[in-house]
C-alpha cells in the first residue's frame, strides 16, 4: 500500500514529468534532433508529399492527434496540410484478420506511400512489431521515415531518417508525455513553412 497522501502523489506526478522534460531541454543534441525531424516533415509538406502516422495505443491517439492538427487546424487558419493516421478500424481489423496483426499499418503504407511521403512511426519502446514494419515497408517505398522513441529506441532506431528518442527507461506514460511535445513541436515547424 503506498503511503503518501493524495496531493503527495498528485505532486510526484507532476515533479517526475517535469524531470523528465528538464533532462529533455538540457540536452543539446535532442532539441537538435527535434528541430532535424521537424525541418525533414516540414521539408516534406513544402514539396509537395504527405505524412502518414501510426501506432498502438496511447500512440496511436498521437498519431491520430498529429493528422488532425494538420488536415484540421492547429492554432491558426490555413491551409490543410495532407497527412493521414492509420486508424481506420476497417482497415485494421481486415489486415489482422487476412495478414496478422504485424501487417497492420505496412499494408497501408505500401497501399498509399510512395517516395516523396514520409512515416511517423510513434512506438515508445522502438520494439512494436507492427511500427517496425511499416518503417521497413516505408523505406521500400523510398518514404522519409521519422520516428518517436523512448528507452533505447528499440529496432525502430535503425529504421529512421530522424529519431527522436525520449530520455526515460520507466513507464511509457512519461514518454508518451514528451511524444506528444515533439508532434506539437513538428507542426509548429509545418505551419511556419
Amino acid at each position: 500500500m503506498n503511503n503518501m497522501n493524495s496531493t503527495d502523489q498528485i505532486r510526484a506526478h507532476f515533479e517526475q514529468a517535469q524531470g523528465v522534460l528538464q533532462t529533455m531541454l538540457g540536452d543539446e543534441a535532442m532539441i537538435a534532433a527535434v528541430a532535424a525531424a521537424a525541418d525533414a516533415l516540414a521539408g516534406v509538406i513544402a514539396n509537395g508529399g504527405k505524412i502518414i502516422s501510426c501506432g498502438n495505443g496511447g500512440s496511436m491517439c498521437d498519431a491520430m492527434h498529429f493528422a488532425e492538427e494538420l488536415t484540421g487546424r492547429y492554432r491558426n487558419d490555413r491551409k490543410p496540410f495532407p497527412a493521414i493516421a492509420i486508424s481506420d478500424p476497417s482497415h485494421l481489423t481486415c489486415v489482422s484478420n487476412d495478414y496478422g496483426f504485424e501487417q497492420v499499418f505496412a499494408r497501408f503504407v505500401e497501399a498509399v506511400g510512395s517516395e516523396q511521403d514520409a512515416l511517423l512511426a510513434i512506438s515508445t519502446s522502438g520494439a512494436s512489431a507492427n511500427v517496425l514494419r511499416a518503417a521497413e515497408q516505408a523505406r521500400s517505398n523510398g518514404m522519409l521515415v521519422v520516428g518517436l522513441t523512448g528507452k533505447d529506441g528499440g529496432a525502430l532506431a535503425d529504421l529512421c531518417d530522424f529519431e527522436v528518442r525520449v530520455p526515460w527507461n520507466g513507464a511509457a506514460d512519461r514518454i508518451q508525455e514528451v511524444h506528444i511535445k515533439c508532434i506539437h513541436a513538428f507542426i509548429d515547424r509545418i505551419e511556419a513553412g
